[in-house]
């Protein structure tokens, strides 16, 4: 069920934040709370290390690559960043003076609701009704959230505590594991080199597990790997997981964002999901709303107000003005969603092809705003780390390291199609000079 850790040294040392030692072959992947030794006393810590959730977190992978991006750009070098899936397209005009109306409104100045205004979670409701046919009750199976992140992070929060085991794909999207651990949960993570594999691996993990897990943490498309599914792929993980009483958080960041006539499906749309899963959707990719900081969490009521009651101990919700321009989005902007998604589309074909012809060949994704390459042979033994920092480098073309997103994401790099089709030529024609030199 699981992989041999700790032989490579990027493994080694993405463990050694947390102190503990390499599993032993056929593990799989859990984090838990490091215990001190008896009668042995702490050296002391300095900086943020000695704060207690601090402890848990490992080095920043990116941070390296950050630094020699931002050094290369400071001595006038023309750096093509690929990494962050920072979306660099403009928010519809529509939504945007919608804000500036709103914002001119005293009214909107005041603090406005943990859970969202009405009209903005029922508008989100109605989009679910017409594109996965799927009802919500806009009071208790819908709540608005401080982006995608926001719902994530505070539904672990209230839902997992001391000993709870929640699942989740590896690679993954960072705050699918530390968030876990942040909550005080364990991480059990499952290689999915594929889809059907992970859900092979799941289930031999409840066939051989004396705990079922509290919670699998999923998302389709998924980020890094770019995996997609389909609604039956989705039926199985949610009769599997209704069999041993485990809860299902779906995180549907690209839900929009699917190619070649692919549609991601919405895990609501399996009949009974409502009973055990929630989504979390996010305005972000779907509307390049990435700084507005917009997200929904829909489905079980009973998760739903989990979320929403310890929501109202942190926070009053977003600006009321942008909420209002989130209803416009939802409401008038449909058309937007499929051009911003055809964008994608076409950024990841100039990405392929001009990959194809620097030498290194790749599958082209189904979905997400991401590829996500395997190295070229020859560089595999240097790992993905070294591998991004050398094409920095030498290329100008910053990448994100496939260690990053977890043990199981070394061996690959990942790039996000967040610059316009000349740019994406031009990186595509350093990396294949990159690749003929070293």
């Amino acid at each position: 069920m699981g992989t041999r850790w700790g032989q490579n040294s990027n493994l080694a040392c993405w463990f050694r934040w947390a102190g503990k030692h390499p599993l032993r072959s056929g593990q799989t992947g859990v984090f838990r709370r490091q215990r001190p030794l008896p009668g042995k006393m702490k050296a002391p810590m300095s900086g943020t290390e000695e704060f207690y959730r601090i402890q848990k977190l490992p080095p920043y992978v990116f941070a390296v690559l950050n630094e020699m991006r931002a050094k290369a750009r400071a001595a006038q070098m023309d750096v093509v960043d690929l990494g962050m899936g920072n979306p660099d397209g403009e928010t519809p005009q529509v939504i945007v003076d919608k804000l500036c109306e709103a914002a001119r409104n005293p009214r909107n100045h005041r603090y406005s609701m943990s859970r969202g205004i009405p009209k903005l979670r029922e508008e989100i409701c109605a989009r679910y009704k017409r594109k996965y046919d799927v009802d919500l009750n806009s009071e208790t199976e819908a709540i608005v959230t401080i982006g995608a992140k926001d719902a994530l992070a505070h539904l672990l929060f209230a839902t997992i505590g001391p000993g709870d085991i929640v699942v989740s794909p590896n690679p993954a999207y960072p705050i699918h594991q530390y968030g876990v651990i942040m909550a005080e949960g364990h991480a059990q993570l499952l290689p999915m080199p594929t889809a059907d594999e992970f859900l092979n691996r799941l289930e031999a993990l409840y066939r051989e597990s004396p705990k079922p897990p509290k919670m699998l943490l999923i998302s389709f498309p998924h980020n890094p790997t770019t995996t997609c599914v389909d609604l039956p792929f989705l039926t199985k993980i949610v009769e599997l997981a209704r069999k041993h009483g485990t809860i299902i958080v779906h995180d549907f960041a690209y839900a929009d964002l699917g190619f070649d006539g692919y549609k991601p499906p919405s895990i609501l749309q399996v009949p009974g999901a409502k009973d055990l899963c929630v989504e979390i959707f996010s305005m972000s990719k779907s509307y390049e709303m990435a700084g507005w900081r917009v997200g929904y969490c829909l489905g079980n009521a009973r998760i739903i107000a989990a979320l929403a009651r310890i929501k109202s101990y942190l926070d009053y919700g977003t600006f009321q003005p942008i909420q209002i321009a989130s209803i416009v989005a939802l409401r008038e902007c449909e058309a937007d969603t499929e051009r911003i998604c055809a964008s994608y589309q076409h950024r990841r074909d100039v990405l392929v092809d001009g990959l194809a012809k620097a030498g290194w060949i790749v599958e082209p994704p189904k979905g997400t705003m991401f590829l996500w390459a395997e190295l070229p042979e020859k560089f595999r033994a240097m790992g993905s780390l070294e591998f991004a920092k050398k094409l920095v480098q030498d290329a100008l073309v910053v990448v994100s390291p496939g260690i990053g997103f977890g043990p199981m994401g070394e061996g690959f790099v990942r790039f996000a199609l967040v610059e316009n089709e000349h740019r994406i030529r031009q990186a595509t024609r350093a990396i294949g000079h990159f690749l003929k030199t070293n």
